[in-house]
């Protein structure tokens, strides 16, 4: 009989927290679907990804996923970056609604020259430019263009006018470390993402399928 008073007791509190999950359950409903209703503008957004963490251009990428699934016409400028041999490229610039440019000479501390980085990043922004002034790209990734600025490598107001002045419908994502104040106000959307743990200072190289 105890055996089965405590399961009886077991049974009727499960009952009330599934029936007190319901009520706050439907409550949120309510809350985010009226959220949702009077998100109704829509535009080509701005978006920020920031931070010393990893995951920046992998998750503009994963947006470049998500566009071509929708039949979207997206260009890829990256900046600083020289190498040509990364999965996301392998995987994406045979894409026929793809147009992916490697703009780069190498990290800074690479060429040790900043004349050239001065010149070729220069070089490069006439392609994102192309692409900012195209109706026909649905998205623009920018990746690493925060360093361009952070090094006065381009001319900061010129670069915001290029990007806010796209057309009306085309988003833009722009990646890198030290995204200033004026790329933050200009931005609908801004993440930052943290920098926690990472397996290069355990001593590990870069992995393909995770670094490249």
């Amino acid at each position: 009989m105890a055996q089965d008073k405590v399961t009886k007791e077991s049974v009727q509190k499960e009952a009330e927290r599934n029936k007190r999950h319901k009520v706050r359950m439907e409550r949120k409903k309510k809350i985010i679907d009226s959220a949702i209703e009077k998100s109704d503008k829509s535009k080509g957004l701005m978006l920020v990804l920031t931070g010393n963490g990893k995951g920046k251009s992998s998750s503009a990428f994963g947006m470049v996923a998500r566009s071509l699934g929708h039949g979207m016409k997206v260009g890829v400028c990256q900046f600083i970056k020289s190498r040509t041999d990364t999965g996301e490229e392998a995987f994406f610039s045979s894409h026929e609604k793809m147009d992916w440019h490697v703009l780069g000479d190498g990290f800074t501390w690479n060429t040790q020259d900043r004349t050239q980085d001065i010149e070729t990043s220069e070089n490069g922004w006439k392609v994102a430019q192309s692409m900012l002034q195209d109706p026909s790209y649905d998205l623009v990734v920018l990746d690493e263009l925060t360093y361009l600025l952070n090094y006065n490598y381009l001319d900061q107001d010129s670069v915001l006018d290029d990007i806010q002045n796209r057309p009306f419908d085309q988003h833009v994502v722009v990646t890198g470390r030290g995204a200033d104040e004026y790329l933050v106000d200009l931005a609908d959307t801004v993440s930052e993402i943290a920098d926690v743990k990472h397996a290069y200072r355990a001593g590990f190289k870069a992995q393909s399928g995770i670094d490249l």
